[in-house]
């Protein structure tokens, strides 16, 4: 029986948690041996084989060193040696990274030992960071030096934040040097979008097979709730947003503005939002905490009139396809891969940044009525987003890798 070993900093928990889950339970039921290795901060109940890699206070100092000397990825000394001591045991024949960004391991550490023994590496880029100095994301700032080499980093306070010091020219170099030394490295961007950085970037040598992210499509369905009585807005045109993290990148204030333009005409309502986001938020905005009860959420879905995700920075959204699944309609700004979910007859492309247009788009929407677009909505997200299909193409992939 084939071994597969997966790293993520979540576990079940989250887009990515999820989408790591469920690929390794279709890889159980077909026959592999499925591992899961995760940070200490996103965990939740996991079908496979768990190892977590570094300790809570372990996660939280590397934190620190990344905050001060902008060294993301280079804490967790200890548990990633301990972790790779595990791998011996193991035997991986396949290791599966994802996100490998978040304080939980150390890049360098994880590399040397995966290229010392030659492990074929199978990596789904939900981001940008792989191949950058320091950021996740860099078209919101226009920034094209990921491409020759980072330095004086105009994202340096965006995730993973640095205080003050910039490394991004060294941490580009080193990143580079290590992630180019594998021999065995197939890349698989979660978007179109994203394929076509990852070739302009060192990591262009690699093949790349894109791969859209899936969802379970027996939880994510029309869903019939009282969430509208209960919350006293029936009759009221629903407008949904959701986020893990909201903030401007992904558009809270352009649901602040709605709001104004708006008032009680329409009802918004936001689920991922922060303790100190609500404080800014004006009364008449349903503002929600991030949740992990998936039920709860579908439920939200459901009762939208249509999703807004006016997200500025973003690869492959998987709330798109989520309110796609439940019969939603969704408007986006033409942000990453974010567009690729819909199409004409399931929602609206937005140009970034365009609120007289997102408004236009949402007063379309609402004219012709969400039951106008519910089939084709559903029916997109079983053709083109069922978890057991696009995941199956991981298993595919595997079975080409290891031949």
């Amino acid at each position: 029986m084939p071994t597969i070993l997966q790293i993520n900093v979540a576990c079940n928990w989250g887009s990515t948690g999820r989408i790591a889950e469920q690929i390794g339970v279709l890889a159980q039921k077909n026959g592999w041996n499925a591992y899961l290795a995760h940070g200490t901060r996103y965990v939740s109940g996991s079908q496979l084989k768990t190892i977590r890699v570094s300790s809570s206070f372990e996660e939280k100092a590397h934190g620190v060193k990344s905050l001060l000397l902008d060294a993301h990825g280079l804490g967790s000394v200890n548990g990633t040696k301990a972790f790779v001591e595990k791998l011996d045991e193991i035997k991986p024949d396949i290791v599966h990274l994802h996100n490998i960004h978040g304080y939980f391991v150390n890049y360098e550490i994880l590399f040397d030992y995966l290229c010392g023994k030659d492990i074929p590496i199978v990596w789904t880029l939900h981001d940008c960071w792989s191949f950058t100095g320091h950021c996740m994301y860099f078209d919101r700032v226009g920034c094209d030096k990921w491409k020759t080499g980072c330095h004086h980093c105009p994202q340096l306070h965006s995730y993973p934040k640095s205080l003050f010091i910039d490394r991004s020219s060294a941490n580009w170099e080193r990143k580079r040097k290590l992630f180019t030394s594998v021999k065995n490295l197939t890349l698989v961007p979660v978007s179109n979008w994203l394929g076509d950085l990852v070739s302009q970037s060192y990591l262009g040598k690699y093949p790349v097979h894109v791969i859209h992210n899936g969802i379970d499509l027996n939880v994510f369905k029309p869903t019939e709730s009282d969430l509208k009585k209960q919350y006293g807005i029936d009759g009221k045109f629903v407008v949904l947003g959701v986020a893990d993290i909201f903030g401007d990148r992904k558009g809270l204030g352009e649901f602040i503005q709605l709001h104004q333009s708006y008032g009680d005409d329409i009802q918004i309502v936001l689920v991922g939002v922060s303790e100190e986001e609500k404080k800014q938020l004006p009364e008449g905005i349903i503002a929600l905490r991030r949740t992990t009860n998936v039920n709860q959420l579908v439920e939200f879905y459901s009762m939208a009139d249509v999703f807004v995700n006016p997200t500025y920075e973003d690869n492959f959204p998987t709330t798109n396809i989520e309110a796609l699944a439940c019969g939603t309609p969704v408007i986006t700004y033409r942000t990453g891969g974010s567009p690729e979910a819909v199409d004409e007859n399931t929602g609206i492309v937005v140009e970034k940044g365009n609120y007289e247009a997102l408004v236009t788009a949402i007063r379309q929407i609402r004219q012709k009525g969400k039951a106008s677009y519910w089939n084709a909505c559903r029916k997109r997200a079983v053709e083109q987003f069922n978890k057991d299909d696009r995941f199956l193409d991981y298993i595919k992939l595997y079975d080409e890798v290891i031949q």
